[in-house]
């Protein structure tokens, strides 16, 4: 599978939204890699982790998000189930796993309904190690200020806002992947 392949079907290549998504993808790949290889014991797949973290936010098109250039109609938390489902239909079931699986540090079915989300009431929590990883690293870094990486007390700060279980998930995904 070639990640820019399918990206270059649903993005103009020649944009500001693409140059983001590309940045901030490359950013959360490398991140995800260099945490695998402090991991052999874990055995993590890092071709399906690189694969699945270039794709893992291929539906933020299809939202709305201006200051990032996009213009679809959704709200922006529905990116990852939106872009599951093209990834799914192009083929690859389990990266659809990763994109609907990374928002915040993943999403329960009782959050969803409690927080009244615009999403299917379903969970959308990580499960394998590749998707934990993918979802940890997307932390460490925004669209709106690439290239940054972000500390850890301010990720848990910005989960805060979301609730107790985003916090208790997020120092879960710390305590596994940096000790």
């Amino acid at each position: 599978m070639n990640a820019q392949d399918i990206l270059s079907r649903y993005y103009d290549t020649d944009t500001e939204l693409y140059r983001i998504l590309k940045a901030h993808s490359e950013d959360v790949t490398g991140k995800a890699l260099q945490i695998a290889r402090m991991h052999a014991e874990m055995n993590l797949d890092t071709g399906f982790i690189e694969e699945a973290a270039m794709l893992h936010d291929i539906g933020i098109f299809l939202c709305d998000a201006p200051d990032i250039y996009c213009r679809g109609k959704a709200a922006y938390i529905c990116h990852g189930y939106l872009g599951a489902d093209l990834v799914r239909r192009e083929g690859y079931p389990l990266h659809a796993l990763v994109c609907e699986r990374h928002t915040g540090a993943g999403l329960s079915a009782v959050e969803i309904a409690a927080r009244n989300l615009p999403l299917p009431v379903r969970d959308m929590l990580p499960v394998s190690g590749e998707e934990r990883l993918i979802c940890f690293a997307d932390k460490f870094f925004s669209k709106t200020r690439l290239g940054k990486e972000k500390s850890v007390d301010r990720i848990t700060q910005g989960l805060s806002r979301y609730g107790d279980e985003q916090v208790a998930r997020f120092r879960a995904l710390c305590k596994l992947f940096l000790g």
